[in-house]
């Protein structure tokens, strides 16, 4: 009965929906920055496959969950990148530079 409580706790707390969350997805990936739309919290990346999304390599748009990565981001630059995907969304979660 505890485990009950528990699981319909953790459903509850994760928004009532729970599949969404342990069905999130989070891939890495690497490609160049070809826009960085401030205004919309948004960036367009050419990447080659996302590992751990089994996403082939393409242009695509994105959007960012925190505005403050795109500071740092320059077009033409080579990343490194983060993505999950969120309510059906793609998001990045981090860009660095790759060295």
């Amino acid at each position: 009965m505890k485990k009950l409580i528990l699981a319909t706790a953790l459903f509850l707390a994760l928004g009532g929906t729970g599949l969404d969350a342990f069905a999130q997805m989070m891939g890495k990936g690497e490609g160049e920055i070809r826009k960085v739309d401030k205004e919309a919290s948004k960036i367009t990346i050419k990447h080659g496959p996302i590992e751990g999304m089994d996403m082939p390599g393409m242009t695509m748009v994105f959007q960012v969950r925190d505005p403050g990565l795109l500071d740092k981001a320059k077009v033409g630059e080579t990343v490194n990148f983060t993505v999950t995907k969120d309510s059906g969304a793609m998001v990045v979660t981090s860009v660095e530079p790759k060295k």
